[in-house]
Parts: C-alpha cells; sequence; structure tokens
C-alpha cells in the first residue's frame, strides 16, 4: 500500500536492533485517516471471507482494529496482557513473546467473546518474529472460530515471521512488506 510506505519512508526512524520506529503516527501518536485507508484496503482484500469479528492485541493494534471493525460492519475483541478483576469467566489464555518489549506477556481473551460462529479477522500493527500472531491464532484455533486470516500494517520481511504465518496455511495480507532498513533508508517488497 503506497500510502503507508511513504509515510514510513518519511515519517519512520530506523533504530538498532531492527527496530523501526513509527509513533508519529501508528502506534503512539495515530493518524485515524491513514488507519482508515488501511481499513479499506483490508476489507477490499477479505471482502469475500465473512468477517463477522476482528481480534487484536493490547495496545498499538486497537486503534487499527477500530477503525477496521468500522469498516467490516463488526466488533473488536482484544487480548488483555493483564487479568484485572474486571476480567472474569472461562478464558482463553496464551503466551507470547514481544520483539520490541524483549519480554514473554500471558495474553487472555475472555471465552465468552469468541466461539464457533464467528469468523476472525487478526488485525496487528506489526508483524516481526510471529509470536504474537502465534499466540492470537492458537486463541481462536481453541475457540472454535474460524481464523480468516490476518491483516498486518507492517511486516518485516527480512525476519521470519511472515514465512512462519504463512507456513502454517494462514491468510496473511500485509500492507506494507519492509524488505531491508538501515540508516541509510528503507527498502519495500513489490
Amino acid at each position: 500500500m503506497k500510502l503507508l510506505e511513504d509515510r514510513i519512508r518519511e515519517e519512520g526512524v530506523v533504530k538498532e536492533g531492527g527496530v523501526l520506529k513509527v509513533d508519529r503516527f501508528l502506534n503512539h501518536q495515530m493518524d485515524v485517516g491513514l488507519f482508515r485507508e488501511m481499513a479499506k484496503e483490508w476489507k477490499r482484500r477479505f471482502a469475500d471471507a465473512g468477517v463477522n469479528k476482528i481480534l487484536t492485541i493490547e495496545a498499538s493494534g486497537i486503534g487499527i482494529a477500530c477503525i477496521a471493525a468500522e469498516e467490516f460492519g463488526c466488533r473488536v475483541v482484544f487480548a488483555k496482557k493483564t487479568q484485572g478483576k474486571n476480567l472474569d469467566g472461562e478464558l482463553y489464555t496464551t503466551q507470547i513473546t514481544s520483539f520490541t518489549k524483549g519480554r514473554v506477556f500471558d495474553v487472555i481473551v475472555a471465552k465468552k467473546f469468541l466461539g464457533p460462529e464467528d469468523r476472525v479477522l487478526i488485525i496487528d500493527d506489526f508483524l516481526a518474529n510471529g509470536c504474537a500472531l502465534e499466540g492470537l491464532i492458537s486463541i481462536v484455533r481453541e475457540s472454535g472460530a474460524t481464523l480468516v486470516g490476518c491483516g498486518i500494517a507492517i511486516e518485516k520481511g527480512f525476519q521470519e515471521g511472515g514465512k512462519k504465518i504463512r507456513a502454517m496455511g494462514v491468510r496473511l495480507e500485509s500492507l506494507a512488506i519492509v524488505e531491508s532498513m538501515s540508516s541509510d533508508g528503507i527498502t519495500f517488497r513489490e
């Protein structure tokens, strides 16, 4: 998606350790107009999938998922990284390792929000090593829901996550795939 690639080139900052900082428009300060265009593109790509629920993980995926849910006319469920006092009933749980945070999180979804009647599209901001997506996929499968695919804003094509998820037979639609990045610039997969 050229619009997203252009924003990454203009405002993204490459940091040491394979980190692409896009906090000016994607995951700290959010450009809702850009999110709307991304949502329209996912709607175009998944138009035939019968999506009736979007699943994401807190926190950076929530804003993008909400705008996408508007486009699909469905609800959003987000996997929580902590179990608060207001989370009750039976739960789906899994563990994920965050690439940017460098730590393991338990992620939790209340069972009452995912079930066999759901056709789930997972939406997230980044795909690096694939651990977060693998965790969300396992929750969808455990729930008996149908996973229709994953929509990712930015995939780091030089890391293993995309390859791993596609090898699982999961439909993966990334709007921008970074082929390489350095302080000299960013290149995208055609």
